[in-house]
């Protein structure tokens, strides 16, 4: 199914096309004209739009140039009774992807419609492979082999193209912007802007004004109009990072935004169109700040069409060692020590931590001791006093990990210990599941999945 806008000053044709099209199991709007077209592709979701040439006084070329605007990968089909040369040659020119005249056979038109959504797919997919070659090439966006992170990479590339919003959601320092902009680069949107604002980081007095932009004398200091971030994404990605630190009155103006696909700058009088995608990330348990009043339930929903989970790195400890090496070789190409490298000690206190900031601690972590070398090989002295505080392994753990000479169901195997231990960790507790997550350093709502997995109560 497509998204088409029918733009045509005839009722008539209008309402044969929505038909016609419906029948075809698209989605169909319709437009009478420019102003009406022009709005409605500035949202940027068309996949494609005809339009007539001409539009009582306008002229389809406009309605072109508009939807290339918002969003150059919508196809745009020209029709009209009053075909010349020069008029198609230039259709084309401006983007158009063909140009049919009237009176046009329905099959002809349904071939024509049928290979431009086929050519706009093709380019997706052109897009989205050539985004996988240039990651081959280098070191991924999202590193990683762990089933969690897995699991991650394969949503970003089933989510990119498409329009959907996005709510990342994961501890501080799990990642949350790469996968945004891995969204953005793998999608159809990869060559529009990538605009990311961090909600608190924003003074509550200015952030509305960031987000919507503003009018010359709005308020003190408003010496000229501003472009807000919505109009500055254009029909690219607008990253909302940290959207749970909205306050209410920013919440309720974001809601409508999303809403109708239109906002209105602060001192403003009259709305305009923004065709970005929304993705947006929290470090926050939105369902726990709906419950308590703190952010608008309504808005949640709206935000949180797919939910993309950064796993903390704790439990995704066998991606630990690719970071390590990756950040190791990153920063020691930037300080000029190439051949760096870790002593055994170092590297053993390195992969034991457990690391509470995440992937953003650990790349502190080993940008110090880079930087801070003297020579080629990297001491364990050099690290913080918390990593090297790191303990190693329970003796338990590590009996519990021989191989007998007959070999072992690994799965179940594991199953059994991660049971056991989620068990002695409710009896601890006397069955509080937030202090027992806490005791695994868990999330509540990671320990809440592992207790259902195990039908543990």
């Amino acid at each position: 199914m497509a998204a088409i806008l029918v733009v045509d000053d005839e009722r008539s044709m209008r309402e044969f096309l929505e038909i016609l099209l419906q029948k075809e199991g698209h989605e169909v709007a319709t437009a009478a004209d420019l102003p009406t077209a022009r709005a409605r592709a500035g949202q940027g979701d068309l996949d494609l739009v005809i339009t007539d040439l001409r539009l009582g006084r306008e002229s389809g070329l406009d309605v072109l140039q508009a939807v290339k605007s918002a969003s150059p990968a919508t196809e745009v089909l020209v029709v009209t009774a009053f075909a010349t040369t020069d008029t198609a040659v230039q259709a084309m020119k401006l983007g158009a992807y063909d140009y049919l005249q009237k009176p046009f056979k329905v099959d002809e038109l349904k071939l024509v419609i049928g290979k431009a959504l086929e050519h706009r797919a093709l380019l997706a997919e052109n897009r989205v492979l050539r985004h996988r070659v240039g990651q081959r090439g280098g070191d991924p966006e999202i590193l990683g082999t762990s089933a969690a992170i897995t699991e991650v990479r394969e949503l970003v590339e089933k989510v990119a193209p498409t329009r959907t919003t996005v709510l990342v959601t994961g501890e501080s320092g799990t990642g949350k912007e790469v996968v945004a902009r891995a969204i953005h680069a793998q999608g159809l949107r990869a060559s529009e802007p990538f605009v990311a604002i961090n909600c608190g980081a924003i003074p509550e007095g200015l952030i509305e004004s960031e987000l919507f932009g503003h009018q010359k004398g709005s308020f003190t200091g408003a010496t000229e109009q501003k472009q807000g971030l919505f109009e500055v994404a254009g029909s690219g990605t607008l990253f909302l990072d940290e959207v749970g630190e909205l306050p209410p009155a920013v919440q309720v103006k974001l809601l409508r935004a999303l809403q109708e696909r239109k906002a209105r700058r602060v001192g403003g009088a009259a709305d305009y169109a923004f065709g970005a995608r929304i993705v947006a990330a929290t470090n926050r348990e939105l369902e726990a700040e709906v419950r308590a009043g703190r952010f608008r339930e309504d808005l949640f929903y709206r935000l949180n069409v797919i939910q993309l989970r950064m796993p903390p790195l704790r439990e995704r400890r066998e991606d630990v060692p690719i970071f390590v090496a990756h950040f190791l070789a990153r920063f020691a190409a930037e300080v000029g020590r190439p051949r760096a490298r870790l002593a055994p000690e170092a590297e053993r206190l390195l992969l034991a931590y457990a690391y509470p900031g995440n992937v953003r601690e650990l790349a502190n972590v080993m940008e110090r001791i880079v930087t801070l070398a003297d020579g080629e090989v990297i001491e364990a002295a050099l690290l913080p006093p918390a990593v090297r505080g790191a303990q190693p392994l329970p003796q338990a753990a590590t009996a519990a990990a021989a191989l007998p000479e007959v070999g072992i169901d690994l799965q179940a195997h594991l199953d059994a210990i991660e049971r056991r231990i989620l068990e002695q960790a409710l009896e601890r507790t006397g069955g509080v599941k937030t202090e027992a997550a806490r005791l695994l350093s868990l999330t509540f709502r990671s320990l809440r999945y592992r207790l259902a997995k195990f039908g543990i109560g």
